[in-house]
């Protein structure tokens, strides 16, 4: 009888068992996915970005877009580029599309080559950090960046010998995979110990300054803490801790990215009066310097208010919309114009004392 008892007992243990594992499957997350396509460069760019172009000073061709307030001086510039023969012209100012840049969910995918995975086995401390494992409860997300160098003036032999534009082709140049400063909040304090100062609620409460600014025209400097509407400038990771959307979280690594590629010196400025001779190093960001559109998942080329290119801060809430697609859409890639100001148009003339 006892030995009867033992035995149903067991087999009401297993059955209860295999009960609540079919009810209840342990919750998995789902992988990242890696899909892409590369930039069509007639149909995903929004050309109209590059304006207004300026000649001295003057805006020759505007377009309806917006520019900045340092494109003042003299209208002529003179550049002597330590040879003999000196360079003398007019002041040209414009927005150069110069580099693209992309955030991922799944360490090593490049949406922007076709959606592939370029994995060489080294295994970086960031490496399988995602968003799927992140802390949905406190809005936390986490990605990989990639920026490319990409002048797509000059490698599509537009304008081939000015010398205004950045000459080279398209190429991988940055990768955080195999950065252990973008993973870890302490190991980027390197960069940023002025960060130290600003993580307190009156800094981060004068962020609303420069979202209002940025939303109705460009950012401000003065606040280089803040990234406009999307959050904090700081830390330099891609750990977002106010996620609200894929955009959203996207658009603000953007901008991070920029702004730690200025502070490790890869990244130089070509605007105003200092740049009209070439590029100078610029630790602290200009962030007036920036627009951006996207180019993937869906291409940003339908203008708001005549304009599909956004400064840098400015709130996503409207050129967002619907940018994001579940599952084969949760990475984004963007295309990004640099204000450039140069001594175009000009003369090579033999030095007056030759």
């Amino acid at each position: 009888m006892k030995k009867l008892l033992r035995s149903l007992l067991a087999s009401v243990t297993i059955l209860l068992a295999s009960v609540s594992a079919f009810a209840a499957p342990p919750v998995q997350s789902a992988a990242p996915t890696c899909t892409g396509r590369f930039p069509n460069p007639i149909t995903d760019i929004c050309w109209s970005c590059m304006f207004p172009i300026r000649f001295g000073g003057a805006a020759m061709l505007s377009m309806g877009q917006e520019d900045t307030n340092n494109s003042g001086g003299q209208p002529f510039c003179y550049c002597a580029n330590g040879t003999a023969i000196p360079k003398v012209g007019v002041k040209v100012d414009f927005w150069e599309p110069a580099r693209l840049f992309e955030a991922v969910r799944k360490p090593h995918c490049y949406p922007t080559l076709g959606g592939v995975i370029l994995d060489p086995g080294i295994e970086a401390p960031a490496h399988k950090q995602t968003r799927q494992n992140a802390n949905a409860d406190n809005h936390l997300s986490f990605y990989n960046v990639h920026w490319y160098v990409n002048p797509i003036m000059y490698w599509l032999e537009v304008l081939l010998d000015n010398d205004c534009l950045e000459h080279g082709g398209f190429d991988v140049a940055y990768a955080t995979e195999f950065d252990p400063l973008w993973g870890d909040s302490q190991l980027s304090f390197i960069l940023s110990p002025d960060s130290s100062l600003f993580g307190n609620v009156i800094a981060q409460a004068a962020c609303a300054a420069d979202c209002v600014a940025s939303t109705a025209g460009f950012p401000l400097n003065a606040l280089f803490w803040c990234a406009g509407c999307q959050g904090s400038m700081y830390p330099l990771t891609g750990w977002v801790s106010a996620h609200v959307g894929g955009v959203q979280a996207s658009t603000l690594l953007m901008q991070r990215m920029t702004n730690k590629l200025h502070r490790q010196g890869l990244m130089w400025a070509a605007s105003g009066d200092g740049g009209l001779c070439g590029f100078y190093p610029q630790i602290i960001m200009d962030k007036t310097n920036y627009k951006s559109q996207m180019v993937y998942p869906i291409p940003n080329t339908t203008k708001i208010a005549g304009r599909c290119c956004q400064p840098y801060g400015r709130s996503t809430v409207l050129t967002g919309a619907g940018k994001e697609i579940p599952y084969i859409g949760e990475d984004f890639s963007y295309q990004i114009f640099r204000k450039r100001s140069c001594c175009g148009g000009s003369a090579a003339i033999m030095s007056a004392f030759e």
